[in-house]
């Protein structure tokens, strides 16, 4: 079926294995919109995030990704414009092989003490599918206008 302008295009969809820590099933991550990329993910705690410091945020989730896909953790944009909250390894990547528990890291550029409580939604999860890559060694690579320009060189940072 081809998609019109009326249709919407019809997608395949993926369907990943997570499973919740214990009476964490209210914490199941979701999208707060059905055409949202991400999906948002919630601390499994309280806690509170002093200024200047990075602090890991347990979200009960355990994910099973199929191999070729990653999941891709990143901020929220209003946690970062309205409370200087980001991430520190922005985006993290949870690869295929990982079972453990997702965590965020969670760094507090604010003056003040972030409380975090339990439901928060203090992150998103995009799940992206990788291509297949073969990295080979060269003598040279091809000129471009750039060349080596990089940090800054097309103008201000």
């Amino acid at each position: 079926m081809k998609a019109t302008p009326e249709s919407p295009k019809i997608m395949e969809i993926l369907q990943i294995k997570i499973q919740m820590a214990e009476n964490c099933a209210d914490l199941f991550p979701a999208k707060a919109h059905h055409d949202d990329a991400a999906f948002d993910l919630r601390s499994r705690v309280e806690m509170e995030l002093p200024p200047g410091k990075s602090v890991l945020v347990p979200t009960g989730i355990f994910i099973e990704l199929p191999i070729g896909y990653e999941a891709q953790v990143r901020p929220r944009s209003g946690l970062a414009l309205k409370h200087n909250l980001m991430l520190t390894n922005s985006p993290g990547t949870i690869d295929a092989g990982y079972r453990g528990e997702v965590g965020v890291i969670m760094f507090n550029a604010g003056s003040d003490l972030f409380p975090v409580r339990r439901g928060d939604r203090i992150a998103q999860m995009v799940i992206a599918k990788l291509p297949d890559v073969e990295l080979i060694a060269a003598e040279s690579l091809s000129d471009t206008k750039r060349g080596t320009g990089g940090f800054g060189s097309s103008g201000r940072a």
